[in-house]
């Protein structure tokens, strides 16, 4: 439980306190003699990574305006055509690029102006200007992006890496989702589903409490340690005497997580001793530690302390990418998170975390290169860009090409299970190996798809 009492010494404390509870506890005791279903596990193979840092801007981020230069379309002028006819909705013209695209680094990865800082991280990053999704609506793009399934509840990818390697810390979460709003699909996109529940993603909210009802509520010493410790023991006597019950079994191991997060949770969140020098890395004000800055420092903190996955939801100052109307919203989403996730990038490898720490943004979707509402752009999963960093993908590499106006790959296509089986083999999985067990047959991320994408590997 903490560090000076755990529940084995509780109970043995307890029963040594008593003429009754001895002969109670004796085979409660016995029986607490398990592993701990979040303790560390092998991996089928050694993988580069050992963490994963999931950046999610959720609305759909135009590639065309970021990512992926279209110089065909600055060549056009605003009233062509789409060529072939609308490719979403009623599209009826080509919208250019609304910022000026630059080289960055020593690769010459092209970036446009939106994210000037994340530019001059280019050597770190392996970009992906290929990602291919099924779908165009938000809430099935976002649970697709981040569970495999675009129609179906499943667990997330988070929960997958949670349960296939554990954790590093007993005392804080594998699975840590830092979220101010909920982004499409809501909780469905950090859910554990048929998994156990231990390996849901916990939700914090940047804030002056990060998690709900954390601090301890009883003065009385030990009051705490005694009520779980002594609740835990009949749950663990019921398991026995009724058969496995998963989710019971999960909600012990959530209440015992729980408490040793007491001691250890409020250090992660407390940003007091980082140097000035770090918070100006991330553009971060002591004065007022908010905003994404404050969820990509408080990230490395977690990575640090051995949290296995943590995931980052950028919903926008201000709102989301979802720009149908105006493209140009994007000058105050991209400041957001810009500056924040280049010094995440420079933090992590100055401090030695990056080659064990896989960094990963995506979106949902792409945008359409032609108009919705004037100035603005519709949503479009036949191509979009996402990229990777860090923990064993190669570094100021660019993968896959979509056609001259951004509208469809049309080199080396990587679908959203192709993505997920790249992840997953960077951590030492075997996508297809990766499985569990419910309603009768074996469930793995990637149902029955995706191919790993070697490329990509250094």
């Amino acid at each position: 439980m903490s560090d000076s009492c755990n529940r084995r010494q509780f109970l043995h404390s307890l029963a040594g306190g008593s003429l009754l509870l001895p002969g109670l506890l004796a085979p409660l005791l016995a029986e607490d003699a398990r592993q701990d279903p979040l303790s560390p596990k092998r991996s089928h193979f050694p993988g580069r990574a050992k963490q994963v840092i999931f950046l999610f801007s959720t609305g759909g981020v135009s590639h065309l305006d970021t990512f992926d230069f279209k110089p065909k379309l600055l060549q056009m002028d605003s009233g062509s055509m789409v060529p072939g006819g609308g490719l979403s909705r009623d599209q009826k013209k080509l919208l250019r690029p609304q910022w000026a695209f630059r080289p960055g680094g020593r690769s010459g990865t092209l970036v446009s102006d939106v994210f000037p800082h994340l530019r001059e991280q280019m050597d770190e990053i392996a970009m992906i200007n290929s990602m291919k999704s099924d779908d165009n609506e938000h809430f099935q793009a976002t649970l697709a992006i981040h569970t495999g399934s675009f129609f179906f509840s499943r667990p997330s990818l988070g929960s997958w890496v949670s349960y296939g390697l554990g954790t590093l810390n007993q005392n804080l979460p594998s699975f840590v989702v830092i979220a101010p709003h909920l982004p499409y699909a809501g909780t469905q996109v950090f859910a554990n589903d048929f998994l156990p529940a231990y390996h849901q993603g916990t939700r914090v909210v940047p804030g002056p409490e990060p998690i709900p009802d954390l601090a301890k509520r009883s003065r009385v010493a030990g009051l705490q340690e005694a009520e779980l410790g002594l609740a835990g023991a009949f749950d663990r006597r019921y398991l026995k005497d009724n058969g496995n019950d998963s989710e019971l079994a999960a909600r012990i191991q959530s209440y015992e997580t729980a408490f040793r997060m007491q001691t250890e949770a409020p250090d992660a969140f407390d940003l007091g001793k980082e140097s000035d020098e770090t918070l100006r890395l991330y553009g971060l004000d002591r004065a007022k530690p908010q905003g994404y800055a404050w969820q990509c420092l408080v990230a490395r903190r977690l990575i640090e302390r051995g949290v296995r996955f943590v995931e980052l939801i950028d919903t926008g100052a201000s709102g989301n990418w979802d720009a149908h109307g105006d493209i140009k919203a994007y000058n105050g989403l991209a400041k957001n998170i810009d500056r924040p996730i280049a010094g995440l990038i420079q933090d992590l490898k100055r401090r030695g975390m990056l080659d064990e720490t896989l960094i990963v943004w995506t979106t949902e979707f792409g945008r359409t290169p032609g108009e919705d509402a004037p100035g603005g752009r519709g949503h479009h999963g036949a191509v979009f860009s996402s990229w990777m960093a860090g923990g064993g993908v190669k570094r100021g590499f660019t993968y896959g090409k979509s056609d001259d106006i951004g509208s469809r790959v049309e080199e080396n296509q990587v679908h959203v299970h192709d993505f997920h089986a790249t992840i997953l083999h960077l951590l030492g999985f075997d996508h297809t190996k990766l499985t569990y067990r419910h309603a009768g047959r074996d469930f793995r991320l990637t149902d029955v798809h995706g191919s790993v994408v070697k490329e990509l590997l250094a």
